[in-house]
């Protein structure tokens, strides 16, 4: 891992009408509009919906990473997040991230250690740390059944 601060460059153009063309160095360009809540197409991730993907996507990425170190072996991990936007004294910011962590795991996992790895990745992950949004977790391990 590099030495902090990391930096991280992000770029965004487009016209007055039409998608913004969202671009960084090395990483194939994607294409955002403004989401139908606001009047926008929304056949497109917006800033919206691309703030709540990187919530779970941080939270898998990190869990991965916490997993490894502790060298827990896992299935699959589903991670779905509802973002609440609203308008509070005047201004519109999101209020709330409710974040839904299925684990799926092979038969013998220890379930409580496993458990415990996906708070580590709660309390760590720097997306949800970097928020002023409250975000409240609810964490399932599922192990996988035995063959019959």
């Amino acid at each position: 891992m590099q030495e902090y601060p990391h930096h991280y460059v992000a770029a965004a153009a487009g016209g007055a009408t039409g998608n913004v063309r969202i671009s960084s160095p090395g990483l194939e360009d994607i294409e955002s509009a403004g989401p139908a809540e606001f009047g926008g197409p929304g056949d497109r991730w917006s800033p919206e919906t691309l703030l709540v993907g990187a919530v779970a996507d941080c939270f898998i990425l990190h869990f991965r990473a916490v997993t490894r170190a502790a060298k827990l072996d896992w299935d699959e991990l589903e991670c779905r997040v509802v973002g609440d936007l609203d308008r509070i004294d005047r201004v519109t910011r999101f209020t709330h991230f409710d974040i839904r962590v299925i684990l799926d795991v092979p038969q013998g996992t220890n379930e409580e250690r496993a458990r415990k790895l996906l708070e580590k990745s709660e309390d760590s992950c720097l997306v949800t740390n970097s928020l002023t949004a409250e975000c409240s977790f609810a964490l399932e391990v599922r192990v996988a059944e035995t063959a019959d």
